[in-house]
């Protein structure tokens, strides 16, 4: 009996033995294998940031958009560098804290669509990937006066750079 056991035994190390060497031969030649990925050309991708450096590819309406966090919240918002100051929709403001009464609009506006009154206010900081605009001066338009927030120059002056060349932006502090 112990030496059916024995034989049995020793059957089982030398099988376990060699599947552990099978499966670590098979691993190693997946592992060496390349796997294509396959994306479409025209699949936007996720922005590049290294230190203090961002750089956005153009979306497919021609724009360049960003997630901001403002006040631990994120706020999308489309780079505008003919817009003078950052603009805020009026619900993004509230979310981050932001809420002006009627009486704190008084700045008159020139838009598109034409004169609008708008609420000055200040931000404590913007926060992009790595990159962090401190006070930044903003206004505050009605939700129905602006479909998107708008990072314009306010924050765009205070970079070290920004410039846009071959579809993709890139902002630098």
């Amino acid at each position: 009996m112990i030496r059916l056991f024995l034989i049995v035994a020793v059957a089982v190390l030398v099988l376990g033995g060699s599947a552990v060497r099978y499966l670590d031969q098979a691993l190693k030649a997946q592992a060496k294998t390349p796997v294509a990925v396959v994306v479409p050309a025209d699949a936007p991708r996720a922005p590049v940031h290294s230190g203090r450096t961002l750089t956005l590819d153009r979306g497919r309406d021609g724009h360049y958009s960003v997630d901001a966090r403002i006040a631990g919240r994120d706020v999308d918002f489309m780079i505008d560098t003919g817009a003078s100051l950052v603009i805020l929709r009026q619900s993004d403001a509230a979310s981050v804290g932001i809420r002006p009464m009627r009486s704190d609009f008084t700045a008159a506006v020139s838009t598109a669509n034409g004169r609008i009154m708008a609420a000055p206010a200040q931000l404590d900081r913007i926060e992009l990937d790595g990159i962090t605009v401190y006070d930044v001066p903003v206004l505050v338009l009605s939700d129905q006066a602006l479909s998107r927030n708008l990072l314009g120059m306010s924050f765009l002056s205070k970079l070290r750079r920004f410039e846009v060349a071959d579809g993709r932006l890139v902002m630098e502090q």
